[in-house]
């Protein structure tokens, strides 16, 4: 694949993302305007749940809104999830990316995340709900693995990887063991989204190869694949426009 295919591959499929504690409603405006390119649109933008209205209110519909829900710390306490989850749902939101409750996972608590993560479907419906595994934090293929089927299983539309708030996010060795559970699983809809620490295209590109190759090359859409990015959209815009510097061989 071409530089130029994957960054045009990478826009289509990007989760444009403020969730800065300081985002202001101004903020949330330069966003907005920033997802409707030259190039073509981003998928959707992502935002805090008080700013769902206000970005909705912004743009075209063909490009989504989505909110995160239980960000970035992914605690076990269900009820303020589903106040989060219905504000979101009430201010007219697309989407939602809800944080799997990863330390409770890690202590094996897992038919408690479980039931955790069944509550969470059900009260999101009909909207699109991206679980963060928070790969990072579980660290091994095992637990990344049972993440993914329990999202899975509840019926979580993508299985995401990480906040961006931890020490490590988005790696290609999490990405594989994601992706593989998912071409597993027999759910020919569900999704995967790389978020954290994708900044260029380069470091884009081979996501997109991994998804292409593990789930099949339709896949690589915005129905089956996201980035959650803030930056990447700048670099997207460079390649695309023939004013990026030439990058560095990527490998895995």
């Amino acid at each position: 694949m071409s530089l130029q295919d994957a960054a045009r591959q990478a826009l289509a499929c990007l989760d444009l993302t403020s969730l800065n504690d300081a985002d202001t409603p101004a903020d949330i405006d330069a966003l907005c305007r920033r997802a409707q390119t030259l190039f073509g649109p981003v998928a959707a933008v992502c935002v805090w749940p008080r700013f769902v209205a206000q970005a909705r209110a912004a743009l075209p519909k063909e490009i989504g809104v989505a909110a995160v829900a239980n960000f970035p710390h992914g605690g076990l306490d269900l009820a303020p999830v589903l106040a989060e989850v219905q504000t979101i749902i009430d201010a007219g939101g697309d989407e939602i990316d809800v944080v799997l409750p990863y330390a409770a996972l890690k202590a094996g608590k897992g038919s408690e995340v479980s039931e955790f993560l069944g509550e969470v479907r059900h009260a999101s419906r009909p909207l699109t709900l991206k679980l963060i595994i928070e790969s990072g934090e579980l660290a091994t293929p095992e637990l990344i693995a049972e993440a993914t089927r329990l999202g899975l299983i509840a019926g979580a539309d993508f299985i995401k990887t990480s906040t961006g708030k931890s020490k490590v996010s988005a790696t290609l060795a999490a990405a594989e063991v994601m992706l593989k559970e998912i071409a597993g699983s027999g759910l020919h809809a569900a999704g995967f989204k790389a978020s954290g620490g994708i900044r260029t295209v380069a470091d884009a590109a081979p996501y997109l190869d991994l998804a292409a190759q593990l789930l099949g090359p339709d896949a690589v859409n915005p129905r089956r694949f996201r980035f959650g990015a803030s930056g990447l959209l700048n670099d997207i815009e460079a390649v695309l426009s023939g004013t990026a510097a030439a990058p560095a061989k990527a490998g895995y």
